[in-house]
């Protein structure tokens, strides 16, 4: 079983994020799948161009790490997403990411896949961003098994840090094992058929200059 995490956090894995990943990646371990992390502060993910290349061939003409990246997230069995609260959202760095995903959201490309998601602030509101990443994750195609997220309270430390780090495991596990046992979220599902529905009908209206994805729906529907 491979999970992949990618950390938004400009401090890698030194800064908070990093340390609470820490623990949920203690929890994938524990469960002996073997994971790998990507920390966006040493990739070079520059923003979408709005250029409507990757609609058209699968591929972004972006000279970047996006590809490889997305190469990764295709071949993983489940992936975490984490990152510190940015002004009640995800980093920049995360979002340039997010935003570059476009032709993976149009095809719902990580069906069948789970997630998990870690945020940390200095204030808290940490609900919010965790639901932002958790529509990604479905809209993605995948099932978000649930996240964790934690106010500060120091340099990478955080208030009841025990049993915040037990929960954290317990994520990491989580993960593994609605992977193991391929469950379902029914609210999720219910979601996801509406935004199914959404995409096709946006790839069908633009069935003459999206080429590559309308020949994915239409593989889809086959």
């Amino acid at each position: 079983m491979k999970i992949m995490a990618i950390n938004g956090s400009p401090r890698g894995m030194n800064g908070n994020t990093g340390r609470l990943l820490d623990e949920v990646l203690a929890g994938v371990e524990q469960f002996g799948a073997e994971a790998e992390i990507i920390c966006l502060k040493n990739q070079n993910i520059e923003p979408c161009a709005g250029c409507d290349a990757c609609h058209k061939t699968g591929i972004c003409t972006i000279k970047d790490d996006y590809e490889a990246i997305k190469e990764k997230l295709l071949a993983c069995d489940g992936f975490i997403l984490a990152s510190p609260n940015y002004i009640f959202s995800v980093t920049a760095q995360m979002k340039a990411l997010f935003d570059r995903c476009c032709g993976l959201i149009h095809c719902m490309a990580l069906e069948g896949k789970y997630a998990a998601m870690v945020e940390t602030s200095g204030g808290g509101e940490d609900e919010e961003v965790l639901k932002y990443m958790s529509r990604f994750v479905n809209i993605l195609g995948a099932d978000s098994v649930g996240g964790i997220g934690s106010a500060v309270a120091g340099i990478r430390t955080f208030p009841d840090k025990e049993n915040l780090y037990a929960k954290a495991r317990a994520l990491g596990l989580e993960l593994c094992r609605s992977i193991e046992d391929e469950r379902s979220y029914p609210e999720q599902e219910v979601f996801r058929k509406e935004f199914s529905l959404r995409m096709s009908g946006l790839v069908d209206m633009m069935k003459d200059y999206w080429v590559f994805e309308r020949e994915f729906w239409a593989n889809k529907s086959a």
